[in-house]
Formats: C-alpha cells, sequence, structure tokens
C-alpha cells in the first residue's frame, strides 16, 4: 500500500487496551479538530457495527504488542492499513509514543508516512485454521510426570521434498516481523521485516549441532507431521489446539498481507532491536557522521528545477496510490453483469482516484491550480502552475475488464506542460518526463522509433468518429490499433510501440502529460495542417493531434490531407 493513498483517511478505528485514556482524549480532539471521524473499541471486541468497508479508514492501537497483534487481526483481513502507539511497557511493534501521537497523525493525513507490507501466515490442520504475523510454535506437551520425556519429533516437508526428522522442544514458523522472537532466541537469523515476504522454520533446543534454521518463500507449503502429542501455538496464544500423533499441519504464506504505518516519529527498526533487545553493532543513537544524507538531485540547480523535481516525485507516488483502488476495483468489474451495479464501480474508481491524487497534490502545493477531469477545478494563488489530471483514462476499457487504462498526471507552467507522469495499474508501468531532461519507462530512458516508410510502420488511432484514418491508413501501414487510452497511445509512440498517433480531438486531461513525455522522447506532435499542436484548458475548443516520430510526419500528413477529399470506404 502507498503511503500517499493514506492523505484520503476520513475515519479512525482505535483498538483501546486498558490504561489508555490520556492518549484516547488526545485523538478524540486530533480526529474532531480535523473533521474525521472517530470509533473506539476495547480490545478482543468486533468492529464490524463500527467499520464501514466504503470509508477510507486508519486503525489505530493503543497498548502494547499484544494489542497491536489484535489489530493486525482485525485490520489486515479488511485491508485497514494499522498504527500503533505504545501506552504497554516493552511494546516492539507499536512504536509511536504517546507524546508524539498528534505528529504522526499530522504526517499520515499529509500523506507522508510509509507503509510497510507486512508478510503474514496461515496454518490449518486438525483444530485450527488461524492467520497470524508472528509465528507458529509446535513443541512438546510438558508430561505430567516431570521424569518422562521432554521432546517432540516431527517430520517436515516443503512442497513435496522431505526435509528431515526433527528432535527437541519443538520447531517454530515464522515471518520476518517475527524473526526478532522466539525464533531469535532459538539462534534463528534476524529478518529486516520491511516489505521482506519471506518465511523461516526454526528448530527449538534441538538435540543435533548440524541443524540450522531454513528459510523458504512465502509460496512454499511446510507440511509438519507430529509423531507424538504437541503443542501448536499462532502469535503467542491467539489460536490453540493439541495435536495427536500422526497430525498434519500445513503452514504457507497468507494471501492477505498487514500494513504497517510508519512515520518519523517511530524508532526505526535497528534502533528498535538496539534499544529492545540488546543488538551491540551500534549504539541506539547513531552518530550524525554516520547518517546517510540526501543528495540533491544533479539537474536542481534552478527554483523552477526544483519544483519540477518535487513535481515528478509527487506526480508518481499519487499516480501509484490512486492505482492501487483502481486495481481492486477493476478486479470486480468482470464479476458483475448488471449494467447500474459496473457503472457504480467505474464511478467509484473514479471518484477514489481522484481524490487520492487531488490532495496528495493539494497537500504539498497547496498555492497551486488543479484542473481535473472528475473535480471542480481548483484555483490557484497567485502561480502560473497548473496540474492537469486524468484519474482514469479509458472508462470504457475498465468498465468491460480491459487493462487498457491508465492515470494521467501533468503539471502546466503558464499554459506550457513541463512534467508528466503516466501510470498503468494492470501493468505497473510508470511513464515520466520533464521538459528538457528526457522520458523515461520505469527509470529507463525511452525513445520513439526512427522508421521512416509508412508500409513498415504501426500507427495507433485515438477517437476516429467515422473511420477516416483507419480507412486510409490501414492498407497504407503495417496497422492501424485502438486501444481506448489517449495518455496510453502518447507514451507508446514515445517508448517506440508505436510509430504514429492519431486523435481527432483531444481533452486537456487526456493528453497533458502524455504530451511531454512524447515531446521528450523526440516525438513531432502536431494538428492536422502540420502546424504544431496548440495545447489549452478550453474544452470547447478541442483540436485534432498527430504524433510521430518524425520521421512519418510528411507521409502522414500528406494522406490526412487527402483523407479530407477522398470518400471513407
Amino acid at each position: 500500500m502507498q503511503g500517499r493513498r493514506l492523505a484520503t483517511t476520513d475515519k479512525l478505528i482505535a483498538i483501546v487496551s486498558p490504561d489508555s485514556d490520556d492518549p484516547l482524549e488526545t485523538l478524540a480532539a486530533w480526529t474532531d479538530e480535523h473533521g474525521i471521524d472517530l470509533a473506539t473499541v476495547a480490545v478482543g471486541d468486533d468492529i464490524d457495527d463500527v467499520y464501514d468497508e466504503n470509508r477510507a479508514t486508519l486503525g489505530v492501537t493503543f497498548g502494547g504488542d499484544g494489542t497491536f497483534l489484535e489489530g493486525i487481526k482485525t485490520f489486515a483481513p479488511r485491508n485497514v492499513p494499522l498504527l500503533g502507539v505504545n501506552t504497554g511497557t516493552l511494546a516492539f511493534l507499536a512504536r509511536v509514543e504517546p507524546e508524539d501521537l498528534e505528529h504522526a497523525l499530522d504526517e499520515t493525513l499529509r500523506g507522508r508516512a510509509s507503509v510497510d507490507s507486512r508478510q503474514q501466515l496461515h496454518v490449518h490442520g486438525p483444530g485450527v485454521e488461524a492467520t497470524g504475523i508472528n509465528d507458529v510454535m509446535i513443541q512438546q506437551v510438558p508430561p505430567e510426570n516431570p521424569i518422562n520425556r521432554k521432546v517432540t519429533r516431527l517430520d517436515v516437508y516443503a512442497d513435496d521434498e522431505y526435509v528431515g526428522e526433527f528432535e527437541g522442544t519443538g520447531i517454530a514458523v515464522s515471518t520476518p516481523t517475527g524473526s526478532t522472537g522466539i525464533s531469535l532466541s532459538a539462534n534463528g537469523p534476524v529478518h529486516y521485516p520491511v516489505n521482506n515476504h519471506t518465511l523461516q522454520l526454526v528448530p527449538l533446543h534441538t538435540h543435533k549441532l548440524g541443524v540450522r534454521p531454513i528459510v523458504v518463500s512465502p509460496e512454499t507449503e511446510l507440511r509438519i507431521v507430529t509423531q507424538e502429542q504437541a503443542s501448536l501455538l499462532v502469535d503467542g496464544g491467539r489460536a490453540h489446539t493439541i495435536l495427536t500423533e500422526d497430525d498434519e499441519i500445513v503452514v504457507t504464506g497468507a494471501e492477505t498481507l498487514a500494513h504497517v504505518v510508519r512515520t518519523s516519529y517511530d524508532d526505526h527498526f535497528f534502533t528498535a532491536i538496539t534499544k529492545k533487545l540488546g543488538w551491540d553493532l551500534r549504539d541506539a543513537e547513531v552518530p550524525p557522521e554516520k547518517l546517510r544524507e540526501r543528495r540533491p538531485s544533479a539537474s536542481a540547480s534552478s527554483e523552477t528545477e526544483d519544483t519540477l523535481e518535487h513535481a515528478l516525485t509527487v506526480a508518481k507516488e499519487a499516480a501509484e496510490a490512486a492505482g492501487e483502488p483502481l486495481r481492486e476495483l477493476h478486479g470486480q468489474v468482470e464479476s458483475i453483469t448488471v449494467k447500474g451495479d459496473k457503472s457504480d464501480i467505474v464511478t467509484e474508481a473514479d471518484h477514489q482516484a481522484d481524490r487520492i491524487i487531488t490532495t496528495v497534490v493539494h497537500n504539498e502545493f497547496p498555492e497551486h491550480a488543479v484542473f481535473s477531469e472528475e473535480s471542480t477545478r481548483q484555483r490557484g494563488e497567485d502561480t502560473d502552475y497548473t496540474w492537469v489530471i486524468d484519474p482514469l483514462d479509458g472508462t470504457g476499457n475498465f468498465a468491460h475488464g480491459n487493462p487498457n487504462y491508465s492515470i494521467s498526471i501533468a503539471l502546466v507552467d503558464d499554459g506550457d506542460p513541463v512534467m508528466g507522469v503516466v501510470y498503468v495499474p494492470e501493468t505497473d508501468e510508470l511513464f515520466t518526463a520533464i521538459a528538457g531532461e528526457g522520458a523515461w519507462r520505469d527509470g529507463d530512458p525511452i525513445e520513439t522509433t526512427d522508421r521512416d516508410q509508412l508500409d513498415e510502420s504501426m500507427l495507433i488511432s485515438g477517437y476516429d468518429p467515422d473511420g477516416t484514418f483507419l480507412s486510409h491508413f490501414y492498407q497504407e501501414s503495417r496497422g492501424v490499433r485502438r486501444l481506448g487510452s489517449a495518455a496510453l497511445n502518447l507514451c507508446y509512440l514515445a517508448s517506440g510501440s508505436a510509430d504514429a498517433v492519431w486523435e481527432h480531438d483531444t481533452y486537456p486531461w487526456d493528453i497533458a502529460a502524455g504530451l511531454v513525455i512524447a515531446r521528450e522522447a523526440g516525438a513531432t506532435i502536431t494538428d492536422q495542417t502540420g502546424d504544431p499542436y496548440a495545447f489549452s484548458f478550453d474544452t470547447d475548443d478541442r483540436a485534432a493531434l498527430l504524433g510521430s516520430n518524425g520521421s512519418l510526419h510528411s507521409a502522414l500528413l500528406e494522406h490526412l490531407e487527402e483523407s479530407v477529399t477522398t470518400p471513407s470506404r
């Protein structure tokens, strides 16, 4: 989950442990001041009565790590991010102190927090079906008579391969988050848990020196078969059962990730384990000379370039954040047969994406104007900068489950597009450009093709109401394709996937970002007469657009001129 998405939060649900009255009062005052709804529930209570899946919700826990784990159990299945406030004693997961609560929430609401995607595990077997974020412990059951056998034997398989027999106190299967708990005391490795999607198998008090921890992918099925009675615990007892001889349980990575909010007011991971677990490779406070300072961009040599570099970063993060709900809703479209219901999903997709982008932009550039297809134009304060946004370009494709849709975000300076970002949620492609600095796809430079023969070229057509472009160019080229997204058309021209693009007429939000990207990749962009294309905010004065790699432009213009006087076939 992208941290920028948190900027649209409009409801908080707090899970509260005893003795948290003071920070809870602080939270209530903060939500009231910011116009955000607040619901509170006690640890262990259900949130169904206060949870609304249509609200942009943030979960908060007040307590120690036990309360935090209850929060994960509650919020992760609902895809709700969680911020942990430490009102306990030795909290390792809940890292915001009560005195920093308001500052951490301010940072979160401005979209400046980060969100760690934490791997969970799932276990099923006789008497148990559970998900956890820390570990599964399978251990011997203490004998009633203290002189009886105190070890257990477990056969372990990884997928179809036999790993071996583990003899000792038992084994732990843990996530990277749980690697600093029981498994660490059993000489297991410390995993850096941020966006680390693995599982580890750690023997507990093994009776063989050569038995070592094993790290596997979350897709691996770890099958564990008991040779005698054993106790199974998930996350310290949040699920528990007693296994008998020849019981088989299966542990694998859970499909649902947990989303943990981290702010600059949290202790960083290695600071936390230094303070709380005695990590002795460093002091809790890092000397200034050990800190890595952010280096200024090489191109940031003027106020304008500083603005554009910052704008590019914000636009990329906003686009990727808006892509998350689009992917989620797009996945629902194909299963819906009622036209009205599909329309509701498309409307919701447009609304959610637009709200994320415009909120993020306003938070970072409150003085800039915003011009979006889906929302009222917001005037800036004495500025030449205007953001031009299409939160869902290719609505028809989206409504039919087609992956060819995109998010388009541009910054216009005094009427001229100077920064562009186009994001393709279904393929995770990110096209970017700043005027004068080149164009990029996923960080790699792109440029147009150099083909100069029309019969060797692939063309893309946008809106072509009477089929004029298709009929006059299909036989003259290697084909004319129509994708249904003007922003994507220009990006594919820029990256060499097509040699030319035609749009009968255009809206500013459709092409503002694509214009910057195509031009910076070397494209020639004109109207149908060959005059330079004039970008305009006036939607009543829509202009035709012809884009090419440059080498083909004269041939394209010649055929377009013929099409005006020659009837379509």
